[in-house]
Parts: structure tokens; C-alpha cells; sequence
């Protein structure tokens, strides 16, 4: 299109211009210097007014839509930012809590541990101290049991050794002379 006018407007000039000056030199000049045609950077303006004037209210509507689009999502991943630091902060807290309730329950167990311990050797001291108390009444009966023992053996012993003393001393002379006398003493012989 642009070169129809720029063809129309080179022949006019032609036609006015017979001295050869003037106008076609002018435009020799600043416009047609080879590799830079001027009526194809004109041409491409008025092509690129033209498709911004045609598709500027699709694109437009188009570009408004995404322009929305990408802000309901910068909306949106602020809100999950936001919900994600207040999940971060619980989970800080929480964690701290834990640290404290870690360090509440180690005294806790320890103190529990150290009463245990206690207990345990309060409970081995009365064991032992009983365990002693059933020791020396079990040794007590020993003793006193051996003593009825080495008694009842001390008496059968000398009661043997007095008997063999007798026997040894007496004779059969001696033997019924004893048996008269204690015939005699019961009351004699009826």
C-alpha cells in the first residue's frame, strides 16, 4: 500500500520537477540510500498500527485475563505463604515445647530413678536386717537344740559308763547280795 504512494508521489515530483533539482534530490538524498528504503519502515508502521488497532481489544481482554489470572494466583500463593509460615510458627513452637517437656520428663525419670533407688535400698536394709534377725533366732534354736543334744548324749554317755563301772566292779556274789538287799527294802519276799 505504501509503495503504491510512494510510486504515486515519485511520478509527481517527476512531472514537476523538469529541472532535475528540487524535490527528487532531496529525496535521493535522505530517502533513497540503497539498503535503506524508508517506504519499507513506513509500510511495516502502518502494517503494525494497523494490527495493534485489530487485535488490541482480543489481546487486550486476553491479557486482562491473565493479568487476573496471575494475580488470583500471587493472591493465592500469598494465602498459602501466610497459612505456611502460621503452620512454621506451630511446628517452632511445638518443637520448642518439646524440647522443654524432653528436659521436664529426663528430671522427672531421674528423680523417679533416684526414689527408686532409695526405695530399693531401704527395702535391701530391712531384708538384711531381717534376713540377720531369722539368721541369729535360727542359730539360736541351733544352739539350744545341740545343747539339749550334747545333754541327752552327756547324760546316756555317763549313764553307760557308770553301767560299765558297775559291771566291772560287781561280781555274782556282789550281784545277789544287792538283789537281797533290795528285796528287803521293797518289803521281802511274801
Amino acid at each position: 500500500m505504501f509503495a503504491f504512494i510512494n510510486n504515486f508521489v515519485l511520478l509527481f515530483a517527476e512531472s514537476h520537477n523538469s529541472t532535475g533539482g528540487g524535490f527528487m534530490e532531496g529525496y535521493n538524498h535522505f530517502f533513497n540510500i540503497p539498503g535503506f528504503e524508508a517506504w519499507k519502515f513506513i509500510n511495516l508502521g502502518i502494517f503494525i498500527a494497523f494490527m495493534i488497532y485489530v487485535l488490541r481489544k482480543p489481546l487486550s481482554s486476553s491479557f486482562k485475563e491473565k493479568r487476573d489470572a496471575i494475580r488470583a494466583d500471587l493472591i493465592r500463593a500469598e494465602a498459602e505463604k501466610q497459612d505456611a509460615m502460621s503452620k512454621l510458627t506451630g511446628i517452632e513452637g511445638k518443637l520448642a515445647q518439646v524440647s522443654t517437656e524432653k528436659i521436664g520428663i529426663l528430671e522427672k525419670a531421674k528423680a523417679e530413678a533416684q526414689s527408686e533407688k532409695d526405695r530399693l535400698a531401704d527395702q535391701t536394709a530391712n531384708d538384711v536386717s531381717r534376713l540377720k534377725q531369722q539368721t541369729d533366732a535360727e542359730l539360736a534354736r541351733l544352739a539350744t537344740q545341740s545343747r539339749a543334744l550334747l545333754r541327752r548324749f552327756s547324760a546316756e554317755e555317763s549313764i553307760r559308763l557308770a553301767e560299765e563301772k558297775l559291771r566291772s566292779q560287781i561280781d555274782a556274789a556282789s550281784d545277789s547280795r544287792l538283789v537281797k538287799a533290795g528285796i528287803q527294802e521293797i518289803g521281802g519276799l511274801n
